[in-house]
């Protein structure tokens, strides 16, 4: 008997088979998965008020902002108090070094901004400097020769 359009409607359509041990394994790593999920702290969120009451920070955003502001002399003084009142973050550190290499550099004190650049990478092993930031002709030679070491 041939099929009918209708009859074709009510046949059940087959389903790929699954073995039972893809099954069993998939059901366990959705329960890892899941258990991994439930036995995970949540993450405190910090916020920038947060960071303005710790003073290293606090210290950190005024560098930053006043070596943007090109006011040079105080963003040194600045951004090496971040550093005497400490981080709880090493990247922050590394962050203070940067720019402090910045204004060592451009200032003509090569020493002071290879020991940055230095210090830098001690605080952070990941520390680099962007594209463009490395190609700087007052700071990107003395990071080129820092890195190479």
């Amino acid at each position: 008997m041939p099929l009918t359009f209708k009859s074709h409607l009510l046949m059940k359509p087959k389903l790929p088979t699954i073995s039972k041990s893809f099954r069993n394994a998939f059901a366990g790593m959705l329960l890892m998965l899941l258990s991994a999920c439930a036995t995970q702290p949540p993450q405190p969120q910090i916020g920038l008020s947060d960071l303005l009451n710790r003073p290293g920070e606090r210290a950190l955003l005024s560098g930053i902002h006043l070596y943007e502001d090109a006011q040079y002399a105080d963003a040194e003084k600045s951004l090496s108090d971040s550093l005497e009142k400490g981080f709880t973050v090493k990247k922050d550190a590394a962050l203070a070094y940067k720019y402090l290499a910045f204004i060592y550099c451009t200032s003509s004190r090569i020493d002071a901004c290879k020991k940055a650049f230095r210090a830098a990478r001690v605080s952070d092993p990941s520390f680099m400097l962007s594209k463009s930031e490395s190609g700087h002709p007052l700071w990107g030679p003395v990071y080129r020769q820092v890195i190479a070491e």
